[in-house]
């Protein structure tokens, strides 16, 4: 009898503990609700600058998700709700082109693409927006700008611009349509037998549009692909799996997400596949983020895909979003995702006051990055985000070129400006295989001198190189596109020649893993 009433009292003391805890959390709540609302109280009716009492709340729930100190978890504004949705599925009513900011706050057209208003217009690269529905648009933010011409698919705007070489304003009556933004926006046979698909960003159609590629590169004679996931900062999930799945086996796992409760949730391959095991490389640099990891990650540790380039970014946090009441949006952390081997995808990062992303510093001789076993046995390492099987850094610009672009920095928009004229002038004729002839960049250097950009002497071989450099782009973009940039870009693209110089030699992905282990 005895022990049953020491269990008992053990209980009791138990239920009054946890009955002491809630009163105890209870008071605290109360006690926090009451410090908060007398707080808005007197700013609300003392504050020298009146914010209103809706005001006075939005800029407390924001608080409150930065002191989270999560640089993911943010309240969106019924304003940033319309981005956010624009960026997830990849389509926004407008004109269909895209625009950069020049000196005096002018704004510029540098893409237009096709099937859309702009191009049926007659838009062209280097128009400048000065005007929309007769209002000034000189000298207003480049968002401004934007925002003007933006609005629901089928109403009219009308677009005054201003164009190189044409004396009067060009006055153009479009009508909105309901613009996507491709996840692949081309793709090309790189050299006989190799495929090349960028892959841009995860909107609702990434799998189809990834699909499509290599199944009319295949007609022409792929055998082998890149999938360049370079500067993809992810987006859908379901898109990251989907992708993932095209090239895995059925119900290999891809990913999987571990909570604060503690719960693992796991997702694996499913759905349609990509016939065939034929070699395949992605091209990874720290711009690719997100869901882009996730596919990475998922074909890495299952031996599908060599990795190359530049280690991933290191986004590997779960969010989610809660719609609030008056059209706001609530994104918080939940979770964080980690790759079929148990890597974690996340870097640790703070959000400095001027925007940027700084990595938490590991000291990785004290604290050695983790080794973790591919389904082959091959060894991946983790630390946060993907590091390549092989490393290969993006050319970096050399010191002085550093400092001429320093130098120069206040009068980028003339340098923009002369190119972009330059290149207006050269296209027509250009053959795909150009290079930049003497004679243009002495022109180039001739207006820019005359518009005030001028430089010492012993700058000369780095503003040349820079200019040059800078000149082929543009000039490759306006006469070929975008598609045909890239074919020109990869002569000197060194990570995209290191996978063509893989694939060409190993027909296998086997042989293809084998030959980045022995390299």
């Amino acid at each position: 009898m005895k022990r049953f009433r020491v269990v008992f009292v053990l209980g009791a003391v138990v239920i009054a503990s946890l009955a002491a805890t809630s009163i105890h959390f209870y008071q605290q709540s109360v006690d926090g609700q009451r410090l908060f609302m007398q707080v808005a109280g007197i700013v609300n009716s003392r504050f020298v600058d009146s914010l209103g009492a809706s005001g006075v709340y939005e800029k407390a729930a924001s608080g409150l998700v930065e002191q989270l100190h999560d640089p993911y978890s943010e309240l969106m504004t019924p304003k940033d709700v319309e981005g956010f949705a624009r960026a997830v599925e990849g389509k926004y009513g407008g004109i269909g082109a895209t625009v950069e900011s020049r000196t005096g706050k002018r704004t510029f057209i540098t893409k237009v693409y096709p099937n859309t208003p702009a191009e049926a217009a007659g838009v062209i690269e280097g128009d400048q927006i000065i005007a929309v529905d007769g209002v000034s648009m000189v000298g207003l933010e480049m968002g401004d700008v934007t925002s003007k011409t933006k609005g629901d698919p089928g109403t009219k705007v009308n677009v005054t611009f201003q164009r190189e070489g044409v004396p009067e304003p060009i006055t153009l009556t479009l009508t909105r349509a309901l613009v996507r933004i491709p996840a692949v926006p081309f793709a090309f046979m790189a050299e006989p037998g190799i495929g090349y698909v960028p892959l841009q960003t995860f909107n609702e159609t990434s799998a189809r549009e990834v699909t499509d590629a290599v199944m009319r590169l295949r007609a022409e004679g792929a055998k082998s692909y890149v999938l360049d996931m370079r500067g993809n900062g992810g987006g859908i999930l379901q898109q990251a799996l989907a992708i993932s799945s095209l090239f895995l086996k059925p119900k290999q796992a891809i990913v999987s997400v571990r909570a604060r409760s503690g719960v693992v949730e796991a997702d694996s391959a499913m759905g349609p596949r990509l016939d065939g095991e034929f070699p395949l490389v992605v091209l990874t640099d720290d711009g690719s983020a997100s869901a882009t990891e996730i596919v990475a990650g998922a074909l890495q540790d299952h031996d599908r895909a060599l990795v190359i380039g530049e280690r991933s970014f290191g986004k590997g946090l779960v969010q989610q979003t809660f719609p609030l009441d008056g059209g706001y949006l609530l994104k918080v952390t939940t979770g964080k995702w980690y790759t079929p081997s148990g890597r974690s995808i996340h870097r640790d990062r703070t959000l400095r006051p001027d925007g940027r992303f700084v990595e938490t510093p590991v000291d990785t001789v004290k604290t050695p990055l983790p080794r973790f076993k591919s389904d082959a046995g091959r060894t991946v390492v983790g630390g946060g985000g993907i590091i390549p099987d092989i490393t290969v850094m993006a050319d970096t610009i050399s010191g002085p070129e550093q400092e001429f672009l320093r130098v120069t920095a206040a009068q980028g928009g003339l340098i923009i400006n002369a190119l972009v004229d330059e290149a207006q002038r050269h296209k027509a004729g250009l053959a795909p295989n150009f290079t930049v002839r003497p004679e243009w960049l002495e022109e180039l250097n001739r207006k820019l001198d005359s518009a005030g950009v001028k430089t010492e002497p012993r700058m000369k071989s780095a503003r040349d190189a820079v200019l040059t450099r800078e000149l082929d782009r543009r000039l490759a973009r306006v006469a070929f596109g975008d598609s045909g940039q890239a074919r020109h870009d990869m002569k000197n693209d060194e990570q995209m020649q290191r996978a063509l110089n893989l694939l060409r030699a190993n027909n296998t992905q086997s042989g293809l893993l084998a030959a980045a282990v022995r390299r």
